[in-house]
This record gives structure tokens, sequence and C-alpha cells, in this order.
């Protein structure tokens, strides 16, 4: 209670705000001003208020920027009220408490199904994790406590219709710290799994998360080997609730973080393929049907699902159906086996569904307990965190909710307990006269469910054991007869007319503290029951699955004793838990639901990438244009939220925490904080406290009926008195800051005046002396290094020795130095090479090699692929031509084509003729007839293995590379080509003639692709050629003023070309 105290001033001075932070400053303590400071903080996404030290907690439905690693930074360490409200402050405080008083304590999370209570544990569970002194011990029961939630939220949460991860279990968790604060580990509690559900789910809801995870999630592999079928809706205990599939929910994506949180928490792997074998078996076991027989009974023909449940459980198939169709009954030494009917056998089909899964439920936490328990008996804190059922109300209500709603209920008596115990307690230690708060006690509905021998819980298992024929309705009418006249008990029979229009023949109704509930006691006893008949358990306890035997192996060693009904059960450990509750401190976290339909806003939105809204279920967004989410903000039904507020007691908390003062604090906190506002205690009290308070209210005006005096602590009644105060000090401390400051900045530049006189003496004394010294050293230095200079200098002609080494090593570096900035340019560039001095000159050789290569290096591999191609038909070009042809120089700087005729100015009836060939390249020419060398323009047309000449759409010539024996060039500026051709006979033509204005082209690329480099010559004067076999011709060069080609008088051809200009 002390640590709930602290520093409500934070909560003062942000009233104006936003609302009121913490609603016992609340100027009325009306459910009217409560209901509008609640919607006023929720309308701007302040979901967090506090009454005293306990946490109102709103759903927003929303995702809210409040729990990242800064905020837990920020609320790391502060006091509880200095920081606006936040789960994290809770969670510090009680961090802080334990660690200052070495003792334990535990957060109670409360409220209905869907307000928030699974996501308010995981945050505070997330903040002790990151809070802790961190050590490799610390990370690893993090990591086991953390990933515990996916696997429990797997296999005991489920959708209902008030909240799509609603978790159908009880659990309590230890979080266990030694003195120093570490964790040391963890331990679980579970109560009451709702294994109903496995087997059947109203219209809305689905079975638990696992098993449509596994469907959707699991491998192939996996799926195969445990008989699968990836479609939920083929099994029947998948989709009874008409909702197998949910858009807000992801299945796979659930499937891997489950699968990686079994492996965290150290669940074998040979565990883990038992543990999805079981949850397989149950699959499979809701599609085991039965047909009649001729006597009506319940038989198995054929049934492959009940081969998988033997193959997955290991027990024997024959022995399985036996036992799901055939009852044992024992006659003194014998045994009978008595048929079931149909719907005996679905029952006792359901039943083993059933305990299978709750037992491997148990068997799964205590999994998780031995893998994060602290087994150390040194001595351990430990701080509970209880996420128990929210209290139910649905369409149907049956045993289930009957349970839930009998835990919240003794759940609110605790609380009660607890908090008018504390808030008495402190008055009385402190000799305040207590004032009676007027409150519901729920004492007598708790004993109305629990009272031996009376309650409902001992008349219902009265029926389960009484022999004869009990059934839900006889149950019905024992209660009739033993509580008929209870004020919060009504049925069909004993209501009034107006009430029994709403009530089935077979219901009841409770009147409970958080309102009425009518609950259908159809499936009351069975339930209650959870019987498995013995020749199952047998056979379950002697399966190869390792899970299922350890769970049915040991679960019944007394057969003969019957065991304990699950209202009982139940009963007993909610005993135990509210025993072990009351020997630790006590904080709550009571959460509210914002309306029925789990919407995040009224029609207002922001536009955000996405919402995540924890463990509430449908994602309500507008998805806009731009690809964004369009939040809405806040919603708030007001008539839901103010039922929720009246039957968690906030109101009569409230109350409580004011009972008649609104402020109480220890008089030195008082007196620090305030002690400004007067004269007499300002700025240093020098008396006792008390004594110092009283002066300052007085000073103050305080009336007497405004206050109280207890022996540590002041108690003020109405909050704004407080404000009064507040508001004062927030004058008075502007006023005494203005007066500091001008005081400390005077004295402060007094100071800095002298200080800086002070240092700039003391600067300057060291400044000359250092100055001093360095010219000093700075002339010895310079004397020794002008001896070395001379006298390397007088030896520089000797070998190395000491006398000359540094001079050399100044050279060389002084060579090095200049060479850097005279570097050649250009890999052309031989001339600018800087002379060495002749100790350098070995060394400078090496360097001009080394650095021309780097050029030529850097050179080449700047060449674009193109390029290179370029260069290497210019190597071959001038291999051939290069000091032999006097238009060679010329034709260098001219880049190469890949072609002079582009395929469409060739006639398709060439190039269908030479199809089955690739032309390389094309060129035009100027072709001189064998007889009479009548200029004719041609094509010539290059291929991988012929030349072709082409006149139009006619191949002239073909000439394979294989027959050209010779290619023949003058030496002057000229561009006729003659190819010598093999021949075989007269009637094939001779050599061809013919001029070409690309002649290093044409010529490069032939003897690339005929490979004929050595074939090649460089005539001077005349060229022989042989116009057909056995008749021979010439071609004859001469120089002229200008270029011509014709017939000579001799029969020959005469090329006319121009003589080289001399450069």
């Amino acid at each position: 209670m002390e640590m709930g105290l602290l520093n409500t001033e934070g909560a003062l001075v942000a009233r104006d705000k936003v609302g009121i932070q913490d609603f016992v400053l609340l100027d009325e303590t009306t459910e009217t001003a409560f209901m509008e400071n609640l919607k006023k903080r929720f309308d701007k996404d302040l979901i967090y208020t506090y009454i005293g030290a306990l946490v109102v907690s709103v759903n927003p439905y929303k995702d809210l920027d409040i729990y990242n690693s800064n905020q837990m930074d920020l609320y790391m360490g502060v006091n509880f009220f200095e920081l606006p409200p936040h789960i994290f402050a809770l969670a510090d405080t009680v961090y802080h408490a334990m660690m200052l008083e070495l003792n334990n304590h535990f957060i109670l999370i409360s409220g209905e199904s869907g307000a928030g209570k699974t996501e308010a544990s995981k945050k505070i569970l997330q903040y002790y994790a990151v809070c802790s002194p961190e050590t490799d011990l610390l990370t690893s029961v993090r990591d086991k406590m953390l990933m515990s939630n996916p696997v429990l939220e797997a296999f005991g949460n489920a959708k209902t219709l008030k909240n799509d991860n609603s978790s159908r279990f009880g659990k309590y968790m230890d979080i266990q710290f030694n003195s120093e604060g570490e964790a040391l580990g963890g331990h679980i509690l579970n109560y009451l799994l709702e294994k109903s559900r496995v087997v059947h789910q109203n219209h809305g809801e689905r079975n638990f998360h696992i098993f449509y995870q596994l469907v959707e999630g699991g491998e192939e592999d996996l799926l195969h080997q445990l008989g699968l079928e990836r479609d939920c809706l083929y099994y029947n205990y998948l989709t009874q609730g008409e909702c197998a599939i949910m858009s807000s929910i992801n299945d796979k994506n659930d499937w891997k973080t489950v699968k990686n949180a079994l492996k965290v928490i150290e669940v074998s792997e040979s565990d883990r393929t038992d543990l999805f074998g079981v949850v397989a078996s149950v699959l499979h076991l809701g599609n085991v049907e039965f047909d009649p027989d001729s006597r009506g009974n319940a038989s198995l023909n054929n049934n492959t699902e009940l081969r998988w449940v033997s193959t997955l459980l290991g027990v024997n198939a024959q022995t399985l159906q036996e036992g799901l169709t055939y009852r044992k009954i024992r006659a003194q030494q014998d045994q009978v086996l008595s048929p079931f009917t149909i719907d005996h056998a679905i029952y006792v089909r359901d039943a083993l569904a059933k305990a299978m899964y709750g037992r491997t439920f148990t068997w799964l936490v205590r999994q998780i307990n031995e893998s994060m328990e602290n087994k150390d008996d040194t001595m351990k804190m430990v701080i509970g965190l209880l996420d128990i059922y929210g209290f139910e109300v649905f369409y149907v209500n049956s045993f289930e909710q009957f349970c839930i709603n009998y835990c919240n209920e003794k759940l609110q008596q605790l609380f009660i307990q607890l908090t008018l115990k504390s808030e008495q307690e402190e008055y009385e230690a402190e000799g305040i006269e207590w004032e009676a708060v007027q409150f519901f006690n729920n004492k007598i509905i708790c004993d109305l469910v629990e009272e031996r021998h009376r309650g409902i819980i001992s008349i219902l298992d009265e029926e389960c054991l009484r022999p004869g024929d009990a059934t839900d309705l006889t149950f019905l009418e024992r209660l009739e007869e033993k509580m008929g006249d209870h004020p919060h008990f009504v049925t069909h029979r004993l209501a009034d007319i107006t009430t029994r229009k709403t009530l089935d023949r077979g219901d009841f109704r409770l009147l409970h503290y958080a309102g009425e509930v009518t609950y259908c006691v159809v499936g009351f006893l069975d339930k209650n029951n959870d019987l498995l008949y013995k020749n199952i358990k047998d056979l379950m306890g002697q399966s190869k699955n390792s899970i299922v035997r350890e769970v049915f192996g040991n679960a019944d060693a007394d057969s003969r004793r019957r065991p304990e009904t699950v209202a009982t059960q139940f009963k007993s450990s909610l005993l135990k838990l509210t025993e072990s509750l009351l020997a630790k401190d006590a904080w709550y976290v009571r959460c509210l639901k914002s309306n029925e339909s789990k919407k995040p806003g009224n029609g207002e939105t922001h536009p955000v990438h996405w919402v995540l809204l924890g463990s509430t279920g449908f994602h309500w967004v507008l998805l806009g244009s731009t690809g964004f989410c369009w939040v809405l903000l806040g919603v708030m039904d007001e008539a839901l939220v103010r039922h929720q507020v009246k039957y968690l007691g906030l109101m009569e908390h409230l109350r409580v925490r004011r009972a008649g003062f609104a402020y109480r604090r220890r008089y030195e906190v008082f007196l620090q904080r305030y002690k400004a506002l007067c004269p007499a205690t300002w700025p240093h009290w020098l008396g006792l406290p008390m004594d110092g308070v009283q002066v300052l209210v007085q000073h103050l005006g305080y009336m007497p009926y405004e206050y109280k005096m207890g022996r540590t602590k002041i108690f003020i009644r109405h909050p704004k008195t407080l404000y009064a105060t507040e508001d004062a000090f927030e004058r008075c401390k502007h006023e005494l800051a203005t007066k500091l400051q001008g005081k400390y900045r005077g004295y402060k530049a007094k100071g800095e005046l002298k200080k800086r006189k002070e240092n700039a003496f003391q600067m300057d004394v060291a400044w000359k002396a250092a100055q001093a010294r360095k010219e000093e050293e700075r002339r010895d230095w310079a004397v020794k290094v002008i001896k070395k200079f001379i006298n390397g200098f007088i030896n520089r002609g000797d070998a190395r020795s000491a006398d000359n080494s540094e001079y050399l090593a100044f050279v060389r570096q002084s060579y090095l130095n200049r060479l850097k900035l005279k570097l050649p340019k250009t890999v052309l560039d031989k001339t600018t090479w800087l002379t060495a001095p002749s100790v350098c000159q070995e060394a400078s050789e090496m360097l001009r090699k080394i650095y021309y290569r780097l050029m030529v290096r850097k050179y080449v591999r700047g060449i674009s692929q193109q390029k290179r191609g370029q260069l290497q038909m210019k190597v071959v070009t001038s291999a051939i031509f290069k000091g032999k042809k006097d238009s060679y120089p010329q034709s260098i700087t001219r880049s190469f084509l890949d072609t002079r005729i582009g395929e469409a100015d060739i006639n398709p009836k060439v190039l269908q003729m030479i199809r089955n060939e690739r032309v390389k390249y094309s060129v035009p020419v100027v072709k001189y007839d064998r007889k009479g060398f009548k200029p004719r323009p041609r094509q010539i047309l290059l291929t991988t293995s012929a030349a072709y000449l082409v006149e139009e759409a006619k191949i002239k010539q073909r000439v394979l590379y294989t027959s050209l024996k010779g290619i023949s060039v003058s030496n002057l500026t000229d561009d006729i080509v003659v190819l010598h051709i093999t021949c075989e006979d007269a009637k094939q033509k001779g050599d061809l003639v013919f001029q070409c204005d690309h002649l290093f082209e044409f010529l490069t690329k032939l003897s690339m692709l005929a490979n004929k480099q050595n074939a090649f010559q460089v005539v001077k004067g005349s060229i022989t050629i042989e116009i057909q076999s056995g008749k021979q011709g010439a071609v004859d060069f001469t120089t002229g003023p200008e270029p011509l080609v014709y017939k000579d008088k001799n029969g020959h051809l005469m090329v006319v070309s121009t003589r080289v200009r001399a450069r």
C-alpha cells in the first residue's frame, strides 16, 4: 500500500491534460463522474487509469505503440505515479516492492472474456523479462517463460463468440526471483481446461487452436505421417461451429511459432512427435462413425479412421474397437461384454477424445514447469500472475460457464477481502477513524455454490453418485427442493409468470455479482462425472505413445476408488489458490471491454500500415486506395462498460480508497514537497516532520474538517484542497526558480571570471616555457641533421655505412617523392620518366617497368568487349599488311563494322538458297570480268564455309574456303583483290578479281573466317591470274596522278593508284 501512494503529485500535475489519471482524485465519486473520466481518456487512446494502486485497462481493440523497449526503459525504476498510467508502472512497482520488502506478491488480472487479460499478462511477463538483471540463466529462463505463452495458447485457447483468442483454462504463473532480483525460473498451475470444446463447439466458435494450426500449417511429410488431410472441413470435431477458417487468424504462421516454442521449452523431438500424434488421434477419433448391427447396437466395420487412431497411439485395433462398442462388466470371476447403443458409443468415443486431450494438456504444462522451474532450495521470492477466466454469459451457458463464473465469484470475494483489509489496517495503524463503506458482499453467492451439503456443487455430486436413474432433470429437481427460497436462485417452476417466460424447463438462473446468468442443466452430470471406462483406460495405459502411456498409466492406480468429480476438484483447487494468494501481497489489473463487437473505431479514421489486436480478434479496418489501412478510433459502449464497472466492484474500490480521505502522504514526503509555501518551513525545517506539516497546513489555511493528522501521515479529505495546494506550489516554484536562477547566475559568473583569470595566467606561463623548450630542442635537432647531411654528402660515393646511410635514404625518398609527382600519363609517353640518381637507378628501372605494365593492364581492363574485338581484328590486319601495303597506315584509325550490307538489302532468294549457312559478313564490290575486264557491281557474302559472289537474285560464284589457294593484293594504295581459286577442269571458273572500298576490313574478315592468314601475298608490279584452267592473264599495278582501272593494250588489267603522301 505504501508503494501505491508514491508520487500522487505526478497525477496532480497531469490532471488537466486528458481527464484525471487517478480516479481517487475525482471531485465526486459518482458513477457518472467515473464514466465521464474513463471515456474522456479512452477517446484519446489513453487506455490506462488508476484507482490508487489498481490499474483499470480498457481494451482498444487495436495496436498502440506504448509497449516498445523505449517505454519499458522509461518506466523502469520510476515511482508509480510519476509517469502517465501504464501496466509497466504497476509491473515495475511490484518488482521493486518485492526487492524492498523481500516477500511474495501477485497480480490479479480480471475481467470479462475479451477484455484483454491474456494480453495484459503477456505485457507484464515481457517487462520482467527485460527489467531483470542480464545473466545467462535469465536469458534461458526469459526465453522459456515468453515461449510458454504460444504453446499454452495453442493448446488451451480457442475462438469464442466474444474473443478470437479466449483462454479456455485458468493459468497462474509464479515468476521466481533471487535476492538480487534475477529471474531464476517459473512455475505454472492450470485450472479446469474446457475439455468439452474438443468434441463440441457452439455456432460461431472453434475448437482449440492447435488442431487448425496442425492441419493448415503442418508440413506435407508430417501430415502424411499422421494420416491427415489439409482440410479443416474434413474433420467433424473442427466444423461444428461453422467457422473453421478465420481471416483474422493466421494458423500457418502460428504453427511455425508453436513448433519453435516447443524446442525452446526443451520438449524433445520424440515427445513432439508423440504430442502431434495425440492431436491427430483426436481428429481421427472424431471421424469414427458407428453403424447399427442387426440388433440396433453400435458396430464398426472397416473403419479407416479407427486404424489411424490405433497406429498413432500404438494400441491393438481390435481391442480399441471392442472398447468403443462394448462395456466390460465383472460378474464375480467372469467378464461380460455389454454392447453399446450408437448414442452410448458416441459418448464413449467423445469421452476418450476429451480424456486424451485433457491429460495431454496437463502433461504439457508439467513439461513446461520442468523446463523453467528452478530447483535451487535457497531463498526465492515470487511474483504471481493470475490470468483466469473472465465472467462469461453466452446464449447457452453450460457446466463450463457455471465453473468459470463460480471462479470469478471467489476472486471477487478475495478482492473485496484484501482491499477492505489493507485499507482498514492503514487507517487503524494511523489512528484515523474508519468509516464503513457500503458494498455488495458476494459471500451469499459463493455459499450458494460451494456450501457443504447444501451448495449446488454438493447437490450435483450427490446426484452423480446416487444409485438409480439420475439425470440432469432430477438434478434440477433436487436444486429446487434444496434452495427454492434462495433470493439468488430461480428456475422455471419457481419463477413468477413474467420471469417464467424467459426460462426453459431445463434451466436455472443465478443472480451473480456481475448480473443474472441462465444455465442449461443438460450435460451437467456427464461433464461433472467425466468418466472413462476401465477397459479403455487400461488400453491407453499400454499405448506405445509415451505421452498417452504416461498420463493413463499413473492416473488411476487405485481403480476401486471413485475419482473426485470435476466440480469438486475445481472447488478444491480454487480454495488452495485463494489460500496461496492470501499469503502474498495483492495488486490488481481490472480489464474492461470497450464494446461487444470488438470494433476499434466509431467513424473517425487514421491511416496506418497494419493493426495488431492482441488477443481479441477481428481486424476492423477499411482498405484505402493507397494500400493503407484506415483504422477507426476507439468506440466505447457506455452501457456495457458501466455494467463491467459495476460487477468488477470498481466503484466500491474507489469509495474504499477514498473512505473520506482522497489523499494520504508520509509527513517527510509532504513537507519536502510543499515546504516552500511557508516561510517557517523554508528552506529547512529543523524540528519533527509532523510538527513541520502542522505549521505548514495552518499557514495554508486548511480547515480542521479538511484534514487529519495520523501517526506517520497526513490525510486530506477533498481533492480540491490538494489541488489548491498544488496550484500554489506551481506558482511558488516559478518565483523560487527566478530567485534561485538570479542568485546562481551571479555566483556562477563571479566564479567563472576568477577562474578564467587564473587559468589565463597559468596558461601564459606554461605556453612560454613550452615554446622555449621547443625552440631549444629544434635547434639541437637541426645541428645534428645538418652535420649528418654534410657527412653523408661527402661519403655519398662510398659503400653504405653509418656515415652515409641516412643521406642515401634521403636521396631515395626525395627521388621517389619527385617521381610520384611526374609520372607519365599514357603508355605512349616514353620520355618523361624522371632520371634517377646513381643510388636509385636499378630501383627506378624496375619501377618504370612495373608502372608501364600497370598502365597497360589498366588500359586493357578498360577496353569494352566490342573494342576488344576491333583490336583483335586490327592485330590480324597488322600482321598481314603492316609495312607491306602503302594504304595500310590510313586504315588503322577506321573502325571495322560487322557488315556493310544489311540483311534487308540482300535478295531473299539468295538468303533462301544459302539458308543452311550463316552470313557472317557482306560487302559491295566491283567485279572485273575475266574476259575483257568489264566492271560489274556485285555483292560478296562471307559465310562460315564459303564466299558467295551475288548479282541481285543470282549467286554468280561460290568459292569454298578449302578451294581458296591464295589472296593477292598490290603494295600500292589501290583496292584491287585477287582470289586465287583451285581449278580442276576447264569448265570451272578461274581467279576472282574485284575492287573493294573496304579492302582491309574485308580481307581481315575473310582471313579469320577461312583461316587463311598465311595465304596472303602483297605483290609489286604485277599479279598473274588464272582465267580458267590452263589459261592465264595478269593485273599490272602502277602509280599516277589519279586512280584508274582499264584494260591495257597488252590485254592485261591496268590499275593506276596515287602515291602515298610523305609525312
